[in-house]
This record gives structure tokens, sequence and C-alpha cells, in this order.
């Protein structure tokens, strides 16, 4: 591995406990690694034991893996208007980050949370509320406010939300960014020929600040530019086709950020295998 060297690797379940995880990444030719701590569709999960933990950070500590992040459960709307939903919301990430520490992971990626039809910024003003509340203790692993596609009433869409999301917290230094290029193409921001990329790159530097940038989500789209749809597909055969990786891939300024793909899985792991065969052909020697 040398500086130059852009880090990739795959979401992997936890079935069978976290340490399995790392063996499945392992396989697959992983460098970088992203679990939920949890059932993501379940408010409640299963108690990741002491045991359990300790045996995840060794197992990681041995291995080849550079880093590993979270993603939270799925059910959890830190927009929401509803109190009762928004403070359960509140309780389930705090639970998210608690798991996280145990494993000693850095970062915990959310979906920033949906305003169900009361407004952009009333659901911006919601969620960096929660976050002041869980940031009441001070957790080692940090939040990461994921780009979203731009579905429904969901926050996230615009680099204005990020931006205005964490410039409405007490610790904004306590935030990071997640950019799903999947969700940003969706989203309208092209990334497909070289100018279009800089462009976005440029728009999110002068918004949100690339220093904000500590993770990348690597899903190519089934869904047309602007579509506001979510459909993951498999690089290079979405509608932004390998370019677009390979302006991200050859960006010197984001070689040191973990690069995840969430492309469609089967039984074995022959498609993140395939996956990362496709991005790192697109690495260019230096």
């Amino acid at each position: 591995m040398t500086q130059t060297d852009p880090l990739l690797g795959a979401h992997m379940s936890i079935a069978g406990g976290t340490p399995l995880a790392l063996e499945r990444a392992r396989q697959a030719g992983c460098q970088v690694l992203q679990i939920f701590v949890k059932n993501n569709n379940r408010w409640v999960g299963k108690v990741i034991s002491e045991e359990e933990a300790e045996t995840f950070r060794k197992s990681w500590k041995r291995s080849a893996i550079q880093d590993i992040v979270a993603h939270d459960c799925y059910l959890i709307n830190l927009a929401s208007p509803l109190d009762e939903l928004w403070q359960r919301s509140i309780d389930a990430l705090i639970d998210e980050l608690e798991r996280c520490d145990r494993l000693g992971l850095g970062y915990l990626v959310t979906h920033p949370g949906s305003h169900m039809g009361t407004g952009e910024q009333q659901g911006v003003r919601r969620i960096a509320k929660a976050i002041d509340q869980i940031h009441q203790k001070d957790w080692k692993v940090r939040i990461a406010l994921e780009t979203t596609a731009g579905q429904g009433t969901s926050v996230g869409y615009r680099f204005e939300h990020l931006r205005d999301i964490i410039g409405s917290v007490r610790h904004p230094d306590r935030l990071a960014v997640c950019m799903d290029t999947c969700h940003i193409f969706a989203a309208g921001y092209d990334i497909r020929e070289e100018g279009d990329y800089q462009k976005t790159m440029e728009s999110f530097d002068q918004t949100v600040g690339l220093e904000k940038l500590r993770i990348f989500h690597f899903n190519d789209s089934k869904r047309e530019w602007g579509s506001r749809v979510d459909r993951h597909e498999h690089i290079g055969r979405g509608e932004i086709g390998t370019s677009g990786f390979g302006w991200i891939l050859n960006d010197e300024r984001l070689i040191g950020v973990p690069k995840i793909l969430e492309t469609p899985k089967g039984k074995t792991h022959r498609e993140d295998k395939r996956n990362l065969k496709v991005l790192r052909s697109l690495i260019k020697e230096v």
C-alpha cells in the first residue's frame, strides 16, 4: 500500500457476528470495509458483547483492512416532525454510536432524514437539534452525513443542506460527510465528464468544504441523471459509467478517502470482486 493507492472496499454482512465481516472483506479483496453494527431494519439489535468486540478489534489489527466505518439503521429519521419518532431516532443513533465506540470505529454514516412534508428548512433544524442532543456525550466515533438522491421528502440531496446542518450545530468539527456517487448523480450533480466532475467537486468544496469529505459510497446509478431516484447499479453498468469513478480515483485530493461499494450482491463475493477489479483498472499509473 502506497500513499498514491486509493482505498477501495465494500459493505459486508455481519451475519454470524461482526468479526466475520472482516473475513468476508478479505475474501473479496477489500482494503476498507463498511458494516452495520446491528440489524439495519430493526430498532433494537443484539448486544455486542465485550468478548465479540475484543475479537473484532484483534481480527482487524491482524488484517490488511486499512479502515472500517459503520452505516446506521434505515429506520432512523433525525428530521422527523413527530416527536416520538424523532426521540426514538436520537436514542437509536446513540445506541449505534456506543456500538461503534466498542468496536473502535471512527465514523458512523447516517442519512440526514426526511422532513415528511414540513419543509427542508424545518428538516435541517430538526436534524441539527437532534445532533446537538446526541453530542452531549463526547463520542470517539464521528457522525458522517450522507448525501441523498432526493427521493420523497429527504433532506441532503443538495450540498447546501449539509452545509446548513453542519453550520447549525454547536460542534461542527464533530461532523463529516459521506458522498454517495449514485445519490449525487440522481440529485443532479453530474460527474461523467471531467469538466462536470470538476464543477461538482468545486461546488462541494465551496459549499461544505473538501476537508469534511471523509467517505465515498461508490455506486453506479440505474436511473438517469437528475431523476431523484435512488437505485444502485454495478460499476460501469449504469448511467454514470466508468469515467465518473475514474475522475474520483485519480483525484490526488481524495486518495486517502475510503471508497466503499454498496452495489448489488449475490450469494458469493463475485460481484464485489468484479466491481473492485473495474475500479482498480481505472487508476492511472503515477
